[in-house]
């Protein structure tokens, strides 16, 4: 055998192989929670792609997270679960056992926070709005400022696979990545959750200046405070 011959695995076959495990894996945790791509794009929507080509823009990641996309293409990660400030998932390799990758991120900066929270005042006109990522073109670059916008630096990101491979960034790793971005297609306010940023906040801000400023302009007096309840009320939703 020479030393270019290997056994070649196919996309479907590894797409099948990935089906298989999870079938397996639905007996233990029928709450699993795999993430599926349809065609080839992984992201769709403003937010999933902002958080791909974020990671992407980081020398750091560049040249190893584009690994993970072929992984998460082929249904390899089986199981992605988001909480607060952690990731958990299992992604299919080369091995009969998933492997186990934890991803932990860094709570958004409070100074940071503060500082989106304030530039944002009276640009968010709803929740829809936010969702949808329909902004004005300021906030779309106040979102995705590196090192200082709602988006994670490498540095603020931490993981471990149990797989073998002792590359820094593994492709298990870069393929639960991926499926975050894909996640967030479904639930950008995923993200909030994700680094710990109180959404509410902003958008009861945005709500109580403009009322603040409406009320102000008919000579009357504002109440100043809306309870928590009451900010998706306002929305609508």
């Amino acid at each position: 055998m020479s030393y270019y011959d290997y056994d070649y695995v196919s996309v479907a076959q590894k797409k099948e192989k990935a089906r298989k495990s999870m079938e397996k894996l639905k007996r233990s945790m029928p709450d699993i929670e795999p993430v599926v791509i349809e065609g080839t794009v992984i992201a769709k929507t403003w937010w999933g792609k902002a958080w791909n080509k974020n990671l992407e823009s980081y020398a750091d990641y560049s040249n190893r997270i584009g690994r993970g996309r072929s992984y998460v293409r082929e249904g390899a990660v089986l199981h992605l679960k988001v909480e607060k400030g952690t990731i958990h998932a299992l992604v299919q390799g080369s091995t009969a056992k998933p492997y186990r990758v934890e991803i932990g991120i860094d709570p958004l900066d409070e100074k940071t926070w503060r500082q989106i929270t304030a530039l944002c005042n009276r640009r968010i006109e709803s929740l829809e709005q936010l969702v949808s990522g329909k902004f004005p073109k300021e906030l779309e670059s106040l979102f995705t400022t590196r090192q200082e916008g709602l988006f994670p630096a490498p540095k603020e990101i931490h993981f471990h696979c149990s797989c073998p491979d002792s590359a820094r960034l593994c492709k298990h790793v870069a393929a639960v990545l991926y499926g975050v971005g894909a996640r967030l297609d479904q639930n950008p306010m995923m993200l909030f959750y994700l680094r710990k940023m109180p959404v509410e906040e902003l958008i009861k801000k945005s709500i109580e200046d403009k009322i603040e400023s409406m009320l102000k302009n008919a000579d009357k007096k504002s109440p100043r405070v809306i309870g928590d309840d009451q900010v998706f009320d306002l929305f609508g939703v």
